[in-house]
């Protein structure tokens, strides 16, 4: 049956990272599926505190296929009650909210505790992180006081369902794949993906792709290059920096491996991700904690194996062996994992990562949404 579904989140204009671009994907699927889908969006995101980027925003062109309505201030609790009453008398049958970040907590909670009161409407949380990567006080306080707003829970990997389960929920929890981001463009061969980028593909080209944060270990994977000593490695570093540059800079002079480095220090556009998931041999994710990853998703679309570390739910995504390596979040493991992959060769891994990427589809991953719901 046909539902109206309003997904609680951020979309255009705000950068399509991770959540935002999960979302829109998500609503064309849902859209596919025969529903009718609205996108409720923000018109303040963060505050400058949490958002240490260049631009919230993107000048790129608003998706002329999706309904997107900018409503809700992450930081006013006046619109928070406004935002709930209107969602209350769209009614909705079910909204799907993202949680990521429990700075959001009170903002979801108040506008769902709204909405509930029309007695119709069924709430379902897609929990990306239920604690955060780096640990702010309020966090548990604003994550205990969104959950009892929604219906049931998704989250995608093992990991999140744990930590959620910390908080001692009774309501159905529904742990997915992430499903595949393959809407950034078909794949390249290399050379013209490199020629695009302007860099030489006779190498052995190394991916970090995503905006750069303590957590997620580029020094690790620097020390790691540093020992492989190996002078046809190129390490491309696409994705702006959260933290100063400079210290990473500084490292990589340390380690003498400035010249194996090339540093796109931006936030990459939708449509020139396939040049670098396109140029590249293997991807890394050297992440010292982690849920998921949405780089994850991107390298089975474009059919590339991976190295990750093994730390929350990055290795759920990896067969070992198969669709890439998984190594201890430390520079010698991670090293060691590199030189693996580039005995196997990439020939190895890329007939098993076709088949992977069979499960990962959003057909599947929107009718187990419409199943939880009819369950509700």
């Amino acid at each position: 049956m046909p539902l109206h579904i309003i997904i609680l989140g951020p979309a255009h204009p705000f950068r399509g990272g991770g959540i935002t671009t999960f979302n829109e994907r998500m609503a064309r699927s849902l859209q596919e599926a025969g529903h009718r889908v609205e996108i409720l969006n923000f018109t303040v995101q963060y505050p400058s505190f949490l958002f240490p980027g260049k631009s919230q925003t993107t000048s790129e062109p608003a998706p002329a296929d999706l309904q997107i309505v900018q409503k809700l201030h992450s930081m006013n609790p006046l619109n928070w009650f406004k935002t709930g009453r209107y969602l209350r008398t769209q009614k909705p049958d079910l909204i799907l909210v993202r949680y990521w970040l429990p700075f959001m907590g009170p903002a979801f909670g108040t506008v769902l505790r709204q909405v509930r009161k029309n007695h119709h409407t069924k709430v379902i949380a897609i929990t990306d992180n239920v604690l955060p990567h780096e640990k702010r006080p309020g966090d548990r306080l604003f994550t205990r006081y969104f959950l009892p707003a929604c219906d049931a829970f998704i989250t995608m990997s093992a990991k999140v369902e744990k930590d959620l389960q910390l908080f001692h929920t009774n309501k159905p929890i529904l742990t997915l794949r992430h499903p595949l981001y393959d809407n950034f463009g078909a794949i390249l061969d290399k050379e013209t993906a490199c020629a695009e980028l302007g860099i030489d593909p006779n190498q052995k080209i190394l991916l970090f792709f995503g905006f750069i944060r303590n957590y997620k270990g580029l020094d690790l994977l620097f020390r790691a290059v540093s020992l492989l000593k190996e002078e046809r490695i190129l390490l491309l570093v696409a994705g702006e920096f959260y933290e100063d540059p400079d210290l990473y800079k500084k490292l990589l002079k340390e380690l003498q491996i400035e010249k194996n480095t090339v540093l796109v220090n931006e936030f990459i556009p939708s449509d020139k991700v396939k040049y670098y998931f396109s140029a590249a041999d293997l991807i890394v994710q050297p992440y010292r904690n982690a849920t998921q990853s949405g780089v994850t998703p991107l390298a089975y679309h474009f059919e590339k194996p991976m190295v990750v570390t093994n730390v929350g739910g990055l290795p759920d995504y990896v067969e070992p062996g198969k669709t890439g390596l998984i190594a201890e979040p430390d520079p010698v493991s991670i090293a060691a994992a590199i030189k693996a992959f580039f005995e196997f060769g990439e020939d190895h891994f890329t007939p098993q990562i076709r088949e992977k990427k069979k499960e990962l589809s959003w057909s599947n991953f929107v009718s187990q949404i419409s199943e939880l719901y009819a369950g509700l």
